[in-house]
């Protein structure tokens, strides 16, 4: 079936942002405090924040990231800047600067219009055994800030979803996937992108685990694909169609010397 365009919203006005943040909210299924919980900041900020009054840049940015929109686009009206933005949040194939910080591997775009695209992303879970999580991770090239940046979408735990940077060190054939909020960081080590769309590594963060956060690590692979609209997303048990090709893809992952779990 052919896709539907984007919806084109022009968001003119604070009023146009909240819109766009309560629309994104209603479709997402979260709650005030979920989404306070996720953007770590107190409910009565996002109270605030649904009713118009003035609230930090940086909660705004970090409730865009909760919510998969495009922050530049939100926070231009907020502040009463005219911006035409698509109800799709990411254009796959933005263009704008050309290349990268030298912290980040000074990439060019055109080095890296390979990796532009939606990945369908495995990693065991880290509370239940014998479970696999699927879930959908876009990486566009960001024209603002010249690099390629990764969203994470469909997660089970949506409020949880990360959106970050890619650093390719041109001397390593791992690349750094990095999402840093208030001084949290996570980071995916992966291998670079192959012939067969895929990259492979391990991600490290932290997993709440009874009453406290503690940190963890679990091999991950990223597979590229072109259309979603038969692929099993979610939490997968061995029961499921899907489960022994996904666990042949993460067991890989070890097996040929991508990633070691050492102990």
């Amino acid at each position: 079936m052919k896709s539907q365009p984007s919806k084109i919203i022009a968001l003119v006005s604070r009023d146009d942002a909240l819109e766009h943040i309560k629309t994104a909210m209603v479709e997402k299924k979260l709650t005030q405090a979920e989404i306070a919980d996720a953007a770590d900041c107190h409910e009565k900020t996002i109270q605030n924040l649904l009713g118009g009054r003035s609230v930090r840049d940086q909660t705004l940015f970090d409730v865009c990231m909760v919510l998969g929109l495009d922050y530049p686009s939100v926070r231009d009206a907020w502040h009463g800047e005219t911006e035409t933005v698509a109800q799709n949040p990411i254009d796959l194939k933005a263009t704008g600067g050309v290349v990268a910080p030298i912290y980040m591997g000074a990439y060019t775009r055109a080095a890296v219009d390979h990796y532009i695209g939606s990945y369908l992303t495995l990693r065991r879970s880290f509370t239940r055994p014998d479970t696999i999580v699927a879930y959908r991770t876009d990486i566009v090239w960001d024209a603002e800030w010249p690099s390629l940046l990764f969203q994470e979408r469909d997660r089970p735990d949506a409020p949880y979803a990360h959106r970050g940077r890619l650093y390719l060190p041109s001397s390593s054939m791992f690349i750094h996937l990095v999402s840093l909020t208030k001084g949290a960081m996570r980071m995916i080590v992966v291998s670079q992108l192959d012939r067969a769309g895929e990259m492979r590594g391990l991600i490290t963060t932290l997993n709440k685990q009874r009453a406290s956060f503690v940190p963890v690590a679990t091999p991950i692979v990223y597979a590229q694909r072109e259309t979603f609209d038969a692929v099993a997303l979610g939490e997968l048990t061995p029961d499921k169609p899907d489960y022994a090709a996904y666990k042949r893809l993460l067991d890989e992952t070890t097996e040929q010397g991508y990633a070691r779990l050492i102990g």
